[in-house]
């Protein structure tokens, strides 16, 4: 799509978000018998990829627009992501977020100075309450995944991919609204149709992966995940992201909660890295071998990193028990 612009997002957000790094892991190299990288997202400035997106949305503002403040529903990520956005450049801003949110992400949220509205049991109900004040308040609304802007900033990161890691064969990639995974397959497939990129969904966040199912965008009962950052739903009237997933993905795949939780373990004893469980579905899809990536150079977004420590080691001791 012409309206979606990686190449603009990428020179208007460069004073907010970061070029994050790229490294290998030769033990999956070893289990999968391809070239593994870690595109580490998890160490962006918020703690997640989710900055980009939002930055290039709130930057496309006008004075006008600022001057009303801006709205948003998140997980967690997204939420923390427009209140720094916002924070920097001293616009109002409204989260709203379920009452099952990270506490983590939620102190994070109240720290950039940002109205934080707890509302619902689940996602959708958040987000059903941040319409309603978008409505009563005449904000602007800075939609998690759903919108050109978003989309495009969230593409930078297929641009950085380009650049380091040249023989890239297949991208793998979180998959839950579809924004960064649309945004990424843009980047690439615009440079090189035959990337392959694989959309990695958690079985207990699965809309987008039922959506592409069914053929059109539906809704499911939200169901508790170590994954958090991957519920919600799309939207019956989702406007760009089920399009451009189906169009531009070339696979899709379910990964367990035993599995995230293995890859959340892994990250952090072989790579000394701490990943939420959103941020690890790309990593539990190798382990798993869900995903089949033998003699090929694979870049695996490793989306976010905002996880409460406790649980962290909750889950590491878990799986060592376990072994």
């Amino acid at each position: 799509m012409k309206s979606i612009d990686v190449e603009a997002a990428r020179d208007a957000i460069g004073r907010i978000a970061v070029e994050t790094p790229i490294i290998s892991s030769p033990v999956l190299d070893e289990r999968t018998g391809g070239h593994v990288w870690l595109k580490l997202e998890s160490l962006q400035v918020t703690g997640s990829f989710k900055v980009r997106g939002a930055a290039n949305k709130i930057l496309s503002l006008t004075k006008a627009e600022r001057e009303r403040g801006v709205v948003t529903c998140s997980s967690g990520n997204h939420g923390r992501a427009v209140a720094y956005v916002a924070d920097i450049l001293d616009i109002p801003a409204v989260v709203c977020v379920p009452e099952w949110v990270d506490p983590t992400k939620l102190a994070a949220i109240r720290r950039h100075r940002a109205e934080t509205v707890l509302h619902g049991k689940t996602y959708d109900e958040a987000e059903a309450r941040s319409f309603e004040l978008q409505r009563e308040r005449g904000l602007v609304y800075v939609h998690p995944f759903d919108e050109p802007h978003v989309i495009a900033g969230q593409g930078t990161i297929g641009l950085e991919l380009l650049e380091q890691l040249p023989l890239l064969d297949t991208a793998v990639v979180p998959l839950s609204g579809g924004g960064l995974i649309a945004g990424i397959a843009l980047a690439l497939k615009r440079t090189e149709p035959e990337y392959r990129v694989i959309g990695v969904s958690a079985a207990n966040a699965a809309v987008m992966y039922e959506s592409l199912e069914a053929g059109k965008p539906i809704a499911c009962p939200e169901e508790e995940t170590i994954a958090s950052a991957l519920s919600g739903g799309i939207g019956l009237d989702n406007q760009y992201t089920f399009e451009l997933v189906r169009d531009l993905v070339d696979d899709y795949v379910l990964v367990s909660e035993d599995e995230i939780r293995e890859a959340m373990a892994f990250a952090a004893t072989e790579h000394k890295l701490v990943v939420e469980g959103g941020g690890a579905v790309g990593i539990a899809a190798l382990l798993s071998r869900e995903v089949e990536v033998k003699g090929e150079n694979v870049a695996v977004v490793v989306s976010g990193g905002n996880i409460e420590a406790s649980v962290l080691a909750e889950i590491i001791a878990g799986t060592s028990a376990a072994d």
